[in-house]
């Protein structure tokens, strides 16, 4: 049997007859995560309409649908017609805390169906396998971003207590809504951002994953036939709203 230093010695035989690889190297952490992020943040905040349209190119290139609205009170609406398209009725959302207003009423205004995570953790079993259940059941699920990347037109979500990481995973339909304090320019940028989240103890609460979604789930079997939606929702709308939300 081949051993594991075997088996990555032939990777690296391999890799070096290749005449179009570029050099590279380990990118030294810097001492001062945070300082940098809030540095990209300041610099984006110059430039943000242009980054912006770069992340609708990019999202929309790899299958994503973007929309654009003044305020996140228009957002229910704009949801509502996206499930009346579908035939869809029952949504999970995200805790509100993270949206700054509690949308849910609107929602069930536009005659959605919707189940709210919740903010506490749920530590008995059953009750986590019924809202897994509960999610995996629903049509689509409403969700914020932590970082929209410009250069891959990636969303960035991070799971926690109120925010689980089934919501974006589990629907057939996914909803992620964001302003341009959620805008980065590069992959280079998100790795700041993601040695300041943690560059301290974590908050409590906050969960363990990290989502990089860029665009709808594909599978493609032997014979290159793509599928949509086989390991994670098959469609992925992203709203973006003008007016900040976040902090």
């Amino acid at each position: 049997m081949t051993s594991r230093d075997e088996f990555f010695a032939r990777i690296r035989s391999e890799i070096q007859k290749s005449t179009a690889l570029f050099p590279a190297s380990v990118t030294e952490r810097s001492a001062y995560p945070r300082q940098l992020a809030d540095a990209v943040r300041r610099e984006i905040a110059e430039r943000w309409p242009a980054t912006l349209d770069r992340f609708q190119q990019e999202f929309e290139r790899v299958g994503g649908t973007f929309y654009r609205v003044a305020r996140l009170d228009h957002v229910p609406a704009l949801v509502a017609g996206i499930a009346r398209e579908r035939e869809a009725r029952r949504l999970v959302t995200w805790y509100p805390r993270g949206f700054g207003i509690d949308l849910t009423p609107d929602f069930r205004a536009q005659a959605l169906d919707v189940e709210v995570m919740p903010v506490a953790p749920v530590e008995d079993p059953e009750r986590r396998r019924q809202f897994r259940t509960s999610i995996a059941a629903a049509d689509i699920g409403f969700t914020g971003v932590d970082l929209a990347v410009a250069e891959t037109g990636t969303l960035i979500l991070r799971s926690a207590v109120g925010r689980p990481r089934s919501t974006a995973l589990l629907p057939p339909y996914h909803v992620a809504v964001f302003d341009r304090t959620a805008l980065v320019e590069s992959l280079a940028q998100v790795g700041m951002f993601l040695e300041a989240w943690h560059d301290s103890e974590p908050e409590p609460g906050s969960g363990a994953a990290i989502h990089f979604i860029t665009g709808p789930s594909r599978t493609a079997d032997i014979e290159l036939t793509l599928t949509r939606g086989v390991h994670g929702p098959k469609e992925v709308h992203a709203i973006f709203v003008d007016a900040p939300f976040h902090g």
